[in-house]
Parts: C-alpha cells; structure tokens; sequence
C-alpha cells in the first residue's frame, strides 16, 4: 500500500510518497503545481500509484487565526477534491499521539521519532551515502510524519479487509 501525504500551506505545501519502508518521493512545492499533480497522479507514478492521499486534518484549539490557516484550509479542500484517488483526513494530534504518545509532543520529538525509526542520526546519511531520510528537509517531515503515522494504523486494516474479500 502506498501512501501519498500532504502537509498543506497556504502558498506551498509539502507531500511524501511513502509504501510503509521506503520513502519513494517527497517535494515542497507551489500548491497550484500539486494541485495538477493530484489529478495526474496515475500518469505521473505508473509504477508506484499511491492507493490513498492523506491531507493534514486542520484542528481548531480555540484560539484566533489569521488568514493564512483559512487559506490553507482551502487548499485542504481542494487537494482533497482534485485527488484520482481516494484520499482521508488525519489530525496532527493522531500524529503525536501516534510517534510520540503524547499531545505535547514538539515537531523536534516528531522530528526525533522518525529518526529513530529510520535508523538513529545515520538515517539522514550524506551526499555520498544516502540514508532512507536524505533530502527530507522543513514540512516534508510533517508529511512523513502524517504518511508513517497514517501507514501504521490503516495498512494492517486494510490488509485484513482484503484477506477476507478473497
């Protein structure tokens, strides 16, 4: 099962392609250039079509927002409408609830849990011997966050379901 994960913005949003062991692609781009890709999706990974986009799940904790979270909200929408396959919303407390089990929990700790589940402070790697995270840089970690944590409490579902259709 492949996941495609979206950490959206208001301008930019940062995405994963993610099959629960490998990282086979991330980006941060211009939301109008994602928004293409969501309704190609099929044309553009023919081999690693992703079964489901997972959008973060915007939350309201109460507090007074600006136009940039109604913006992003937006494009939530819209990502959401324009995907060829099926797609779900995931709340950022699943996440941390998820990889941290704790609501406290910091983009550092998210940041920390990927690592350690990747393979400790080598998992980034270098230029010259790249690890399963190199590249992943700023919202793409809240992607994977969102991919990794979305891949663990669906895949093994969904899984079951097709067992018993066959």
């Amino acid at each position: 099962m492949r996941v495609f994960a979206i950490d959206p913005g208001n301008e930019l949003s940062a995405w994963v392609l993610y099959d629960g062991h490998t990282i086979l692609a991330h980006a941060k781009e211009g939301n109008d250039g994602l928004l293409s890709d969501l309704r190609h999706l099929p044309h553009i990974y023919r081999e690693t079509w992703p079964d489901v986009v997972v959008i973060e799940q915007i939350e309201s904790f109460g507090m007074a927002v600006g136009r940039e979270v109604f913006e992003t909200v937006f494009w939530s929408g819209r990502f959401a409408q324009a995907s060829a396959v099926r797609f779900e919303r995931l709340p950022r407390r699943a996440v941390k609830l998820h990889l941290c089990h704790s609501m406290r929990a910091k983009d550092a700790n998210i940041r920390q849990a990927l690592l350690d589940r990747f393979g400790g402070a080598a998992a980034k790697g270098t230029k010259y011997a790249r690890g399963p995270l190199y590249g992943i840089r700023a919202d793409e970690w809240s992607a994977l966050a969102l991919a990794v944590t979305w891949y663990d409490t669906h895949a093994t579902l969904h899984a079951t379901t097709l067992d018993k259709a066959v």
